[in-house]
């Protein structure tokens, strides 16, 4: 194993690195030279830099992308136009839209094979109605007869989905934003490969960007020869593309679509603690069996028909057009996806629904805390009205300019009455949402711009007390062994305030 990895630090993906760093140099050498082409190329590129100003301003979207992007026209006119043009207006970019908008819709118009169960949810649960709503017109409807299961730590979602691995039937769907060589990737292979022998349907969407070291391109080879199905998504390309931000971020297996599962937990060991880079690793997923399996897995077939090229027959995979589901449950679930190539920012919606619903708490773990206005304003408010607010971020940092710019938001928070927790234990990567024992929310979408507007993400909102109690119970077996932030350790001299304020000046484009 240490030999393939070793190979893979000299693959086709270093080539592909030093590529696109030769057209950055080549790109400044033009920009730098003294020439008559070089100074009318600067002359032109200022009247861009005029016109994609006036764009910025007057177009829709995210205000702090719009202001930092401005800020860096001012600063930096000459590249930052052109960084503008190559990250924000490509035919590459449109393409790409225009596909995944098109397999969207496709998803979309297989709905009909279930049907929800909003008017039952809306009478059980009504101060979450608008937000069931707001999702139902978004196509994601909210579903009865299942059982769902929180899932605290990565150690029982791995354990809990190889038993369910070794009971498919049909179909094993898999898709991941991180795929990486070791015990845990190892176990669940052996799985696949047997079941894929025995005549199971066995198909893993990756990342690209995300497995770029972690899958050496002979091993995805090798698992057809097995007779599974891979495919990356939005493959990286040698050349400067915006959509090389748009990543897979999402984390799905889909069972025969009757058991699914979905959270932070990606497939490498230090999910499951068997390595420690930061520390210990506190993740969080929820198993679902029952109809709302099926969402995930409709989800899946959508992203892999993106990938493929190639149209799936939804009502092939639907588990119970003959027979019917047997399981009751007591709660109610609305799983929901989130797409960076359209408007609608699903995602932070369903926060700002369950932060704006909170009457006694609201309790929250994410890996990091970039936020935009609206949620400051939204949390700060919360808290500000009476609502007891706690955060929970890591301690251990996995990357550090990112950590400090999380902590950059500690202060403004803290003293509208948020408390804030850092996992004193190491990195804690779940994100999920649990408020007033009724609703929980486990997902894949972090607190920050990336997560919120850049990826395509997933979660599952719980209408359920068995799960909001679980989520709370492990919210504050983390506050145990975590430490308290208090507003004096927030206060910096000068040179950090400055520095704070630019971390968070560019903290759209981390």
């Amino acid at each position: 194993m240490k030999n393939r990895r070793l190979r893979a630090i000299f693959n086709k993906r270093i080539l592909v690195i030093l590529l696109i760093l030769l057209q950055l140099a080549a790109f400044i050498l033009v920009v730098s030279t003294q020439g008559l082409a070089s100074r009318l190329f600067v002359f032109l590129i200022n009247i861009a830099s005029f016109i994609v100003a006036i764009r910025l301003i007057v177009r829709r979207g995210e205000s702090a992308f719009k202001f930092t992007w401005l800020f860096v026209l001012i600063l930096f006119p000459v590249f930052g136009v052109l960084f503008y043009l190559i990250f924000n207006h490509q035919a590459s970019s449109k393409r790409f839209s225009v596909k995944e908008r098109a397999t969207e819709d496709r998803m979309k118009l297989h709905g009909d094979l279930i049907e929800g169960s909003l008017e039952e949810a809306g009478n059980a649960v009504p101060r979450y109605l608008p937000l069931m709503r707001y999702l139902d017109k978004m196509s994601f409807p909210v579903y009865s007869e299942t059982e769902g299961e929180y899932l605290p730590i990565g150690e029982e979602m791995f354990s809990s989905m190889k038993e369910a691995l070794e009971k498919a039937e049909r179909y094993i769907f898999m898709e991941y934003f991180i795929i990486r060589e070791g015990n845990m990737w190892e176990e669940l292979l052996q799985i696949l490969i047997k079941k894929a022998e025995n005549g199971v349907k066995v198909k893993i969407l990756y990342d690209d960007i995300g497995c770029l070291f972690g899958l050496p391109d002979e091993m995805k080879g090798l698992y057809k020869n097995y007779g599974i199905e891979c495919k990356a998504f939005n493959p990286f390309v040698p050349y400067l593309i915006s959509i090389q931000n748009n990543r897979d971020h999402r984390k799905i297996t889909s069972i025969d679509g009757k058991v699914a599962f979905t959270g932070g937990i990606n497939i490498a060991d230090e999910y499951i603690n068997k390595i420690r880079r930061f520390g210990h690793w506190k993740d969080a997923g929820i198993k679902l069996t029952g109809k709302t399996a099926w969402e995930l897995t409709a989800m899946f077939l959508q992203m892999w028909e993106f990938a493929s090229g190639k149209q799936e027959e939804y009502s092939y995979y639907y588990p119970y057009a003959v027979q019917p589901c047997n399981i009751k449950g007591e709660g109610f679930y609305q799983p929901y996806m989130d797409s960076p190539t359209d408007a609608e920012n699903v995602g932070a919606h369903v926060y700002m629904h369950i932060i704006g619903a909170a009457r006694d708490y609201l309790y929250i773990t994410t890996p990091y805390l970039i936020l935009d206005d609206k949620m400051i304003n939204s949390l700060t408010l919360a808290a500000k009205s009476g609502v007891d607010v706690k955060i929970a971020t890591p301690h251990i940092a996995d990357k550090k300019v990112v950590h400090a710019t999380t902590r950059s938001y500690y202060k403004e928070l803290i003293d509208a009455g948020v408390e804030i927790y850092e996992y004193s234990e190491g990195f804690i990567h779940a994100k999920t949402f649990v408020s007033d024992d009724k609703i929980a929310v486990i997902g894949t979408t972090n607190l920050d711009f990336r997560s919120l507007y850049l990826h395509f993400e997933c979660g599952a909102v719980a209408y359920d007390e068995k799960i909001a109690a679980a989520v709370k119970e492990d919210f504050e077996n983390v506050l145990a062994v975590s430490q308290k932030i208090s507003a004096e350790s927030c206060k910096a001299g000068l040179f950090k305030r400055i520095w704070q304020a630019l971390l968070r000046l560019f903290a759209p484009l981390m």
